[in-house]
């Protein structure tokens, strides 16, 4: 199996949005309303809020490839685009997603080795990301990467507010 890590670009915006839809709609719709789902996948994924991300030099999309087709993407964060204070000795893992037939490949664990990467490579002490309470499949998997809880945050989902278990990884 070949697999290659990318940044994005701007000129990726049209699939970075059809792959993000894709994922989060996959990952989350049996738990979530029709409307809530709505309001969040327009919110987080319309082309001007990417266009945004995208353009940010804190931020920063990678997508995964298996071959030569997307498989999943990655989106971490530094200093002032964390959406948590975490602080500048920190690299968030905001998105992490895998296309359904891709998941199940080690494809995760790439791109929890490219967010370490970039971690090291700017002298961050600590990685950390949030994961909803009740996705156990993401948390096991996170656990095992060496994650653990250090917090909770709200995230909202539309008009509902849920957990997200905070979850770090000490570098040094």
């Amino acid at each position: 199996m070949t697999i290659h890590i990318r940044k994005c670009t701007l000129e990726d915006l049209p699939i970075l949005q059809e792959i993000g839809c894709e994922t989060f709609n996959e990952t989350f719709k049996d738990q979530n309303s029709p409307e809530n789902m709505k309001v969040y996948l327009d919110r987080a994924f319309n082309a001007n809020q990417l266009e945004t991300e995208l353009s940010n030099s804190e931020s920063a999309f990678f997508f995964i490839y298996v071959h030569a087709e997307v498989a999943g993407y990655l989106k971490v964060n530094v200093n002032e685009a964390q959406t948590e204070k975490e602080g500048n000795d920190s690299l968030e893992i905001e998105r992490i997603y895998i296309r359904k037939e891709f998941q199940g490949q080690g494809l995760g664990h790439h791109l929890i080795n490219k967010a370490l990467e970039l971690a090291k490579e700017q002298n961050k002490q600590k990685i950390w990301l949030g994961v909803w309470e009740k996705n156990e499949g993401a948390i096991k998997f996170y656990e095992r990467m060496g994650f653990t809880q250090s917090g909770t945050h709200s995230f909202y989902m539309g008009d509902e507010k849920q957990t997200d278990l905070v979850m770090t990884k000490m570098l040094k």
